[in-house]
């Protein structure tokens, strides 16, 4: 079939703060993280042996999958980082860099591989693009959606003939300089070839060095434009809205947790909610644990992560609480992300616990 590879080595810096102590690819939707979606859909289609290239707080990623049998697959790691003054520090190689790496260690790629960003969601037919991809002959493949012509600064755009073969390729153009409005999803097909036109030892991208480079060599690099659903985690704001999405249920095989005790209202085990003195409008997921005083008001979509309190009087709108937060008396929680530490708005503005300017007032539920 194929074999995979998921890149996981950057450092999400366009999500912070949910990334301060958190790989991008861990970054949990429905209280899993979003690699985990990636692997149950790579396991779905009969891919079983997967390679991960990881770098910042790459501990967090290995102890949560470990090698993978619990999904029914395999999963290795590949580290990338350096020795500096006798400590080891993250150094990313690049996405193309991470497979070049893995390559000359053992020579895994040995069939055509699907190679995934883990921080997107997608429900893309992987059977039928593999197919395609060996119906076309191609050595390198790019699975693409059309983006409006105002969004295409925010990806890579591939420019392609009749028949889908990449003419060229361009990095996060203007939109008055897009010859294209078809960005990739960061979702490829590869040949092992490939792999050998990838320098060694050097950080190198798949999109800004390896693609432009099989477009001046005219190799057989092709796009697919099939329909899928993508739903890309670049930045504070997406994942609010994907989150706001997933609530309402549009977005298939991902399913709410817990039990559902009234229309569009789910809670987990051993949760404290007096329902006759409190208001709460679906969709909602309460956690375990949570406890939810008299008075304090949930409006839909909102999840509500295991061991947090909502104290007497608060408001949680449109919001996601992470594990553990408590929210004070009375304080109006409207669309955002907040967790013990931090909370951010959907527009990416943060504010920290403990600031004395914060006019909102929350902190940590352990104690």
């Amino acid at each position: 079939m194929a074999k995979g590879m998921i890149l996981a080595a950057g450092q999400g810096t366009r999500v912070r703060p949910l990334t301060k102590d958190l790989p991008k690819p861990m970054v949990p939707i429905l209280g899993k993280p979003v690699m985990e979606y990636l692997i149950e859909h790579l396991a779905r289609h009969g891919i079983n042996q997967i390679m991960v290239n990881v770098a910042y707080h790459h501990q967090r990623i290995e102890q949560y999958f470990g090698d993978g049998s619990r999904w029914g697959v395999e999963i290795g790691y590949s580290y990338e980082g350096v020795r500096e003054h006798g400590d080891i520090l993250p150094k990313p190689m690049g996405s193309a860099g991470g497979m070049r790496k893995i390559q000359d260690f053992s020579g895994f790629f040995d069939e055509t591989v699907l190679v995934l960003c883990g921080d997107a969601l997608i429900d893309l037919d992987i059977s039928a693009a593999i197919n395609e991809h060996h119906a076309k002959g191609a050595i390198a493949s790019v699975v693409a959606l059309e983006v409006p012509l105002a969004d295409v600064e925010s990806y890579g755009i591939a420019v392609a003939d009749d028949q889908g073969r990449i003419l060229s390729f361009q990095e996060k153009p203007k939109p008055q300089d897009a010859k294209s409005t078809l960005a990739s999803t960061g979702i490829y097909l590869f040949e092992p070839d490939v792999l050998s036109k990838v320098p060694p030892d050097q950080v190198y991208d798949i999109g800004a060095d390896l693609f432009p480079q099989l477009v001046r060599e005219q190799q057989p690099f092709y796009v697919q434009n099939r329909p899928f659903h993508w739903i890309d985690i670049g930045r504070v704001s997406d994942y609010w809205s994907v989150l706001q999405r997933v609530l309402k249920g549009e977005i298939a095989e991902m399913r709410m947790p817990g039990t559902q005790v009234r229309p569009g209202v789910w809670v987990g085990l051993n949760t404290q909610i007096p329902w006759d003195q409190v208001k709460i409008e679906g969709p909602v997921y309460i956690g375990s644990s949570v406890k939810v005083e008299p008075g304090a008001t949930i409006i839909g979509p909102a999840w509500i992560g295991h061991g947090s309190v909502i104290r007497a009087g608060a408001r949680i709108t449109r919001s996601i609480l992470f594990e553990y937060t408590r929210i004070a008396p009375d304080m109006h929680f409207f669309e955002m992300i907040v967790s013990r530490q931090y909370c951010v708005n959907r527009h990416g503005e943060t504010l920290y616990s403990g600031d004395d300017a914060a006019r909102l007032r929350w902190g940590d539920a352990r104690a």
